[in-house]
């Protein structure tokens, strides 16, 4: 098993190597039209230079949105936790939820009454 995981993971860049130049805009490609970087990928997958050429040379990096990296834009958006009680959209779909469960609960016990009803009648007229 462990003998196939250098293949896969060969095959796993070459297939994301390929998708990635797929999908990237046209204007966001480096040094060669997207059609001639496709075929490197193609052609030359096998020995990772296709892959790794486009990873490295083939597409425009873009800089982090906002000008910083997702861990520095975490470490400065200060989230503040509300516990689920605390949480008055959270309460309210609660009661929405209740209500519906309530009604639901009434239309069962009417159908329930309904039944046994219906059994009682059967029962005493077949007795009768």
């Amino acid at each position: 098993m462990l003998r196939y995981i250098p293949f896969l993971l060969v095959l796993a860049l070459w297939i994301y190597a390929f998708i990635d130049c797929l999908n990237t805009p046209e204007q966001e490609v480096r040094g060669l039209p997207k059609v001639v970087w496709v075929i490197i990928i193609l052609l030359f997958g096998e020995v990772l230079i296709g892959p790794i050429a486009w990873l490295v040379a083939g597409r425009t990096r873009r800089a982090p949105a906002g000008g910083s990296t997702p861990s520095e834009w975490h470490r400065n958006q200060r989230t503040t936790w509300t516990a689920p009680d605390d949480n008055p959209e959270f309460l309210k779909s609660l009661k929405e939820e209740n209500k519906k469960d309530e009604s639901l609960l009434k239309d069962w016990e009417a159908d329930l009454r309904r039944r046994e009803e219906e059994l009682r009648r059967k029962e005493d007229g077949g007795t009768n």
